[in-house]
């Protein structure tokens, strides 16, 4: 697993696993959105015999919170580790860099979607809470927020 910056590789690769994965990523436009934003955000590439089979792009909002902005594996990887690997690597650096709070935005389950069902179970799976469903951010679909603490939440004091 290696560290990769926004970069023309990073898009390159990017695009490559959202071809294989039609299923998750087949809106024409949101995969350009997602390569586009692979070419400035950093990612974490998993690899097999120096083939890509795995990419994770992070957005960073704040000091204390992160997103997940992209994941996919490829499918012959799928329930192989391989997205267990990313977002754990991907928790420890945020971690070590002082981020408490990592949050992921998928299909709601007010949408019938197996394939989301099994993406849900696993970001489960790893950690993550849903938090809230909305149909506010994307028109036509449910998007659930998903987060996990990666850190003691800090206490607040009152008075």
């Amino acid at each position: 697993m290696s560290q990769v910056a926004g970069s023309a590789e990073l898009a390159d690769i990017t695009a490559g696993l959202l071809g294989l994965l039609p299923s998750w990523f087949g809106i024409p436009e949101s995969n350009a959105g997602y390569i586009e934003s692979a070419t400035h955000l950093p990612g974490l590439v998993a690899r097999a015999d120096a083939e890509p089979i795995g990419v994770l792009l992070c957005r960073r909002h704040f000091a204390e919170a992160a997103e997940i902005d992209l994941m996919g594996v490829t499918p012959s990887w799928h329930r192989r580790g391989v997205g267990r690997a990313l977002v754990s690597r991907l928790s420890s650096d945020l971690i070590t860099d002082g981020c408490q709070a990592l949050q992921v935005k998928t299909l709601g389950p007010a949408h019938p979607d197996p394939g989301y069902a099994r993406t849900r179970a696993f970001y489960r799976s790893v950690g993550f809470l849903p938090l809230e469903e909305t149909n506010d951010l994307w028109p036509g679909n449910p998007c659930l927020i998903m987060v996990k603490w990666l850190s003691q939440a800090p206490r607040i004091r009152h008075g």
